[in-house]
């Protein structure tokens, strides 16, 4: 028999390159697509008062040291989840707890706007005026409620390492995909 040689193919060092980048590129979005969701869970958690399903569990009235007490907790929880150092559990903690500080007074404001509405929505004569007014007042608490919750996720995204950040998103996977179960079981 003779022997043939096939020519070895040839590899474009520009596709050889491209792969680590896009690899690189992905991790990174999908990282600080992870911290948003984690911090966005848990301040959303730790900051409302009612579920869509009336109240909590406990069904006490809303108590901000109570949510402070459930953010930390929820915190450390996760630092054991992602087997965080004690030092990242501490800048953690101080994150979320800061954090929460300057929130909690914004929630307190927009349960005040909420009121205003439905005052003024129950008046026998609508001031359109008052109503653009309180409009504006609260697009800019959300706003500055938006810039001090990104600021905290990028604080959060700076601690964890990118294994860590791998690992809350496989722990998220796991919840879309069990939430996913009761899906077909929903009403309305």
């Amino acid at each position: 028999m003779s022997e043939q040689s096939h020519p070895a193919p040839q590899s474009d060092p520009t596709k050889m390159q491209g792969a680590p980048r896009r690899a690189r590129r992905w991790l990174f979005v999908t990282s600080i697509a992870l911290a948003a969701a984690l911090t966005g869970g848990l301040a959303s958690r730790a900051v409302s008062q009612h579920s869509w399903h009336g109240p909590g569990f406990s069904g006490l009235p809303f108590d901000s040291t109570r949510v402070e007490e459930g953010a930390d907790r929820a915190v450390r929880h996760l630092a054991i989840e992602i087997d965080a150092s004690s030092e990242q559990e501490q800048k953690l903690r101080a994150i979320v707890k800061e954090a929460l500080k300057d929130l909690l007074p914004m929630r307190e404001t927009a349960l005040a706007a909420r009121q205003r509405v439905h005052v003024l929505l129950t008046q026998p004569t609508i001031d359109r005026a008052a109503i653009e007014a309180l409009r504006t007042e609260h697009l800019a608490l959300a706003d500055a409620a938006s810039k001090r919750f990104a600021q905290a996720l990028g604080d959060v995204a700076e601690v964890l390492t990118p294994e860590q950040r791998r690992r809350i998103d496989n722990r998220l996977m796991e919840f879309r995909q069990h939430r996913g179960f009761w899906a077909p079981w929903r009403r309305g």
